[in-house]
């Protein structure tokens, strides 16, 4: 696939979306706002950016251009309590049906309202600007009360054209080191079509730590999948990689489930760092890294050296990693000067179609002797093997349509490549399978978690979400209970997959922000009030919900967003609906009876 080709794919999906999600008489939503979400859902599952939340907002304040399209905020905190790293979305949508080529001066410009938004909010004079009813209100409130404790800030503009430059220097902004980084259509279909987006990151030795790392090489031979180093890593240049990459620094299978937090800072490495930093290599296991590709150079003491890595993961040690770049942050006395982390690394040999596979073999078996579980990292595959053979076998109900369960990132790609070999077949087999039926893992447990009354899990993020769902399935096998689904199960799934994306669509044109928890809030009222009465097999016979169900959805949706912003008192909505009691103070909220004459209840 050429980048046209890419482009052209993409707006045709959100033309699609858009003409899926409007009803008569009703006003589409904008192709911006869906690009948005897909540009910013994708660099969330990437680890690019943090569990993100779409938020658009443009005004003009004493003759600046204010614009922002949606924010993330991090889980790591300051020393208060509050989030320590921001970014800013800003998008720049061309809806373009060929290639356009993007000036400096547009990103720029684009850029320059995302940072006047900040300045804004971190000199305290936009909070008093905007009504209170606002739903980007909370976020001001919310960006003027954290900026001082802010460690990074990042401001993305993303587009659908070409950005001619990739690379800008950083801002100042009251003090504080802006960066600002541009995520285009070009970015996006690297990521898409070579599967790799850590091929981003490109780890430098010699610049970080002045020599490159002295190591043993065992060059592989023959048909060898990979060549391997044994190394010494400088604690500095480990807390610089997560300070510079976060969480993205660590392999995905680690990353989901480690859920590495400033509280989360292992006494043990902390100690260490702190009593004995000489002895850190002798008390710790060291990491296991993998790379896509490795320069070898003379280190400084005249031996073979690793002089950079591309596509560097850390696939065993994301707690040693995590905990110094913390335990340095929370006690900047500690020393890393002396400070040396063992490690292994594993550099894939390119052109191997079973890297992905390699990786998470790696990551499991590395993993299985640390407290990172292996059920953890095995995402208990049985349970979603079954899913996927029932997703293969179950048809709609017009006996044509089929539901598609993505077990594995990208199958769904790879199926479409592999079963349809002309554009008639594709066309065809996407119009039995389109993309909205299409599931991930952690679409399931959104969907299953939302209707078991669970929003402030499903508000955490998809990763979180996902781990505390196979936790629990994880914890019901352990207690003797049979979880392979049947399909009849497969079908209830499915039934409230549409009901949440049916709730989606009502609540994402009401609410110009904060649609997910709105979302994830409202499935879960509805399950509460309706439960056992609501019958899920209509709503898979039918593939949709009645018109009735989308009106009692839109009436308890406006009183779910009122009982949040009221219990948020002024926070962030994102951020207080996380927390338990925020479903406490939902649930017991005073509702509308439900409507007469639904046909799903009965």
């Amino acid at each position: 696939m050429e980048l046209i080709d890419f482009l052209l794919e993409t707006q045709v999906a959100i033309r699609d979306e858009v003409e899926k999600d409007v009803g008569p008489g009703e006003i589409p939503v904008p192709p911006e706002v869906i690009f948005t979400e897909r540009l910013m859902a994708h660099m969330a599952d990437e680890g690019i950016t943090f569990d993100p939340v779409v938020c658009h907002f443009e005004a003009k304040v004493s003759s600046h251009n204010l614009k922002i399209s949606g924010y993330a905020v991090s889980d790591t905190t300051d020393e208060s309590g509050n989030p320590d790293r921001l970014d800013l979305f800003v998008s720049l949508y061309k809806n373009a049906s060929e290639l356009v080529s993007v000036p400096d001066s547009e990103i720029r410009t684009a850029a320059k309202e995302g940072v006047q938004f900040l300045r804004f909010c971190a000199a305290g004079r936009l909070s008093g600007k905007i009504d209170e009813t606002n739903d980007v209100y909370s976020l001001v409130v919310d960006v003027e009360r954290i900026f001082s404790g802010l460690d990074s800030i990042r401001i993305f503009v993303i587009t659908d054209g070409v950005a001619k430059t990739r690379s800008y220097e950083p801002l100042d902004v009251a003090g504080k080191q802006v960066r600002l980084e541009i995520m285009d259509i070009q970015r996006l279909f690297n990521h898409v079509q070579q599967g790799r987006p850590r091929d981003e990151l490109v780890v430098n030795f010699e610049q970080i730590c002045g020599t490159a790392l002295p190591s043993v090489w065992v060059p592989g031979s023959g048909d060898d999948e990979y060549d391997y180093a044994l190394t010494a890593i400088p604690g500095e240049a480990l807390r610089f990689l997560y300070d510079k990459y976060g969480p993205r620094i660590l392999e995905a299978n680690v990353r989901s489930f480690l859920g590495v937090s400033s509280k989360g800072v292992n006494k043990g490495i902390r100690d260490s760092l702190r009593d004995h930093p000489d002895r850190f290599m002798a008390y710790n296991n060291g990491i296991v890294v993998v790379a896509d590709e490795a320069r070898l150079a003379k280190a400084t003491d005249g031996s073979t050296g690793v002089l950079w890595l591309q596509g560097m993961q850390i696939v065993n040690g994301g707690q040693t990693t995590a905990s110094i770049y913390f335990a340095k942050k929370k006690h900047p006395e500690i020393s890393l000067a002396n400070v040396r982390v063992p490690a292994k690394i594993i550099v894939l040999r390119s052109g191997q179609d079973n890297d992905e596979e390699l990786i998470a073999n790696i990551s499991k078996y590395a993993n299985s002797q640390n407290v990172v579980k292996q059920s953890d990292l095995s995402a208990n595959k049985p349970f979603h093997r079954e899913v996927e053979k029932l997703s293969m076998r179950t048809y709609c109900p017009d006996g044509v349509g089929r539901w598609f369960y993505e077990r594995s990132a990208g199958s769904y790609k790879v199926m479409l490549e592999k079963e349809a070999t002309t554009p008639t077949q594709k066309k065809k087999l996407q119009q039995a399978i389109p993309p909205y039926r299409k599931l991930t893992k952690p679409d399931l447990a959104r969907f299953i978690n939302a209707w078991d009354q669970k929003p402030h899990i499903v508000s955490l993020g998809s990763q979180k979400n996902f781990q505390a769902f196979m936790d629990e399935l994880q914890s019901l096998e352990e207690s003797g209970q049979e979880m392979t689904p049947t399909q009849s199960d497969f079908k209830k799934m499915i039934a409230k997959a549409i009901l949440f994306k049916a709730a989606h669509k009502v609540i994402r044109p009401k609410f110009p922000a904060f649609q997910a928890n709105i979302t994830s809030y409202t499935v879960s009222v509805l399950a509460m009030l309706l439960g056992e009465r609501l019958d899920l097999n209509r709503v898979w016979d039918r593939q949709a919900i009645s018109t009735e169900l989308q009106q009692q959805i839109a009436i308890w949706a406006e009183e779910v967003n009122e009982a949040l912003h009221f219990g948020a008192g002024g926070r962030m909505v994102s951020e207080w609906a996380k927390k338990p009691e925020c479903w406490m103070r939902v649930k017991t909220a005073q509702y509308s009876p439900p409507l007469r004459g639904i046909p799903e209840v009965v």
